[in-house]
């Protein structure tokens, strides 16, 4: 498999799963070693309806 370009590297795919009633998305593995993220750690998705965004942050009790 070709190296993706570094301009490119940021840019993901919505893949569905299973019946189709859920969503994923790969994040960039610097992303993750940067905020010290772990295999199977809760995270928390946030909706920003005016701006379309998702906000990922980390789970918090």
């Amino acid at each position: 498999m070709a190296r993706t370009n570094l301009d490119d590297r940021n840019i993901r795919k919505l893949s569905r799963v299973g019946s189709g009633k859920t969503y994923t998305i790969t994040l960039p593995i610097e992303a993750i070693r940067k905020f010290g993220w772990q295999k199977k750690q809760k995270l928390e998705v946030e909706v920003d309806e005016e701006g379309k965004r998702l906000i990922v942050k980390d789970w918090e009790k």
